[in-house]
């Protein structure tokens, strides 16, 4: 497509970017007595109180509308964000605004398989497809989803963060030709926003991720929390999520959070004597006790990063805190700290404590050989509805195809 913008076209898109800043700003242009705009401008609220309230889905509805309507642009029909796992080199669905059924949720694919995209991404620039029958003939699934779902035209646009490629932004149209060069022009303020604010919410979730490397490495722990048992049991945990979605409604949103912080759980650890933590033995009563306290560390952790780093403006933060906080929890009530049963126990705790466990007996450490899939299996079904949601269990178990390449991808070295 060349260069989008031309003279008078970024002109104009500065206008509207500035417009949409007015607005987004609680700004008001105040006029001059012959009815003419001056440069003055007064504050009328502080819109970021409710920006920092939106989780990343919200946002991008409220811009959708905004689109929609302010620009009337009714037929931007649907408006979805995908990211890039950079580790698998695969794509995942994240969030999405539109008032058709979606038909990509919990939905992923290895870029490989999607030429199209892995073009874009190559090019590292937006692609305009004016008629999605073209791709009737494709084996990919997102096309063929796309078009029998009623969506006729395309913008695709790569979101890249630091050079690196975090993932795509669509907008389509059930009209064909529909994204013209004026209409292309008229949305690249909003994309640049919209990528922005999802840059934003992962970076500061890797910003909590690397700092808790950090401190891992800095008080020596070197347990079972290496890199890739947290890169294991993050996946295991999303899969599980992915597979119970349908009955519990999980979105894609919800499902990538459980992801994000499942390797976080443990984060109360940093505070537990060496001498404790690395015992190759059997722990005493008073040293179990000790250990139990990381679940009170973390959860004091999680709540003075949420008030002095202000995390509340990250979306899903209780998330965060349940998994620290209940993720030792047993469905009989037989866990610790608090003694819940059953479905008391947060969903994503009771999901991340058997992808924790599973990955666990799966892994070989200085005192034992790595399980079979099978065998922890076997390990887990004998403690369901005592200490393991049954329906977790299932969840992870349906998915053997996927635990094995998981398994075979982020096998641990022999140097650890």
């Amino acid at each position: 497509m060349g260069t989008f913008l031309y003279r008078n076209d970024r002109l104009a898109a500065r206008k509207l970017l500035a417009l949409i800043l007015f607005q987004q700003m609680g700004w008001e242009m105040v006029g001059n007595k012959d009815g003419s705009a001056d440069a003055r401008a007064r504050f009328l609220s502080d819109p970021f109180e409710l920006e920092d309230a939106l989780s990343p889905v919200q946002r991008l509805i409220a811009l959708h509308e905004e689109i929609r309507h302010s620009l009337n642009l009714e037929d931007v029909t649907r408006i979805a964000i995908a990211l890039y796992d950079s580790k698998t080199h695969r794509l995942k669905t994240f969030i999405r605004s539109g008032a058709k059924e979606s038909p990509l949720d919990h939905y992923t694919a290895s870029l490989d398989d999607i030429p199209s995209l892995a073009e874009i991404a190559r090019l590292k620039r937006p692609r305009v497809v004016d008629d999605l029958d073209m791709f009737k003939s494709s084996p990919s699934l997102h096309s063929t989803r796309l078009i029998k779902n009623g969506f006729r035209a395309s913008l695709t646009i790569p979101i890249h963060d630091h050079g690196a490629l975090f993932g795509f932004l669509f907008f389509n149209s059930d009209r064909p030709g529909y994204f013209s060069e004026v209409v292309v022009h008229q949305l690249m303020p909003y994309a640049k926003v919209i990528a922005l604010f999802a840059i934003n919410e992962m970076q500061s979730i890797r910003v909590l991720q690397a700092a808790m490397k950090t401190a891992r490495e800095i008080t020596h722990l070197r347990d079972d929390e290496t890199g890739g048992h947290l890169d294991r049991m993050a996946r295991y945990s999303r899969l599980m999520a992915l597979n119970m979605a349908e009955k519990h409604g999980f979105s894609d949103e919800f499902i990538e959070f459980i992801y994000q912080f499942a390797p976080l759980h443990d984060i109360g650890k940093v505070g537990i004597p060496d001498a404790i933590l690395l015992k190759p033995g059997r722990l005493t009563e008073d040293e179990f006790a000790v250990m139990r306290e990381h679940v009170d560390k973390g959860i004091a952790i999680i709540d003075a990063m949420r008030r002095d780093f202000n995390l509340d403006s990250v979306s899903y933060i209780q998330v965060l805190r349940n998994i620290v906080a209940f993720h030792h929890e047993a469905i009989d009530g037989s866990g610790y700290p608090k003694g819940m049963k059953g479905n008391d126990i947060p969903i994503e705790a009771r999901i991340v404590s058997v992808a924790d466990v599973f990955d666990a007996l799966t892994s070989a450490r200085p005192y034992k050989k790595a399980w079979s899939p099978e065998d922890a299996f076997t390990f887990l079904h004998g403690a369901k509805g005592n200490r393991f949601d049954p329906e977790c269990i299932q969840a992870l178990e349906s998915g053997m195809e996927e635990i094995r390449t998981i398994l075979a991808q982020f096998a641990e070295s022999p140097l650890g």
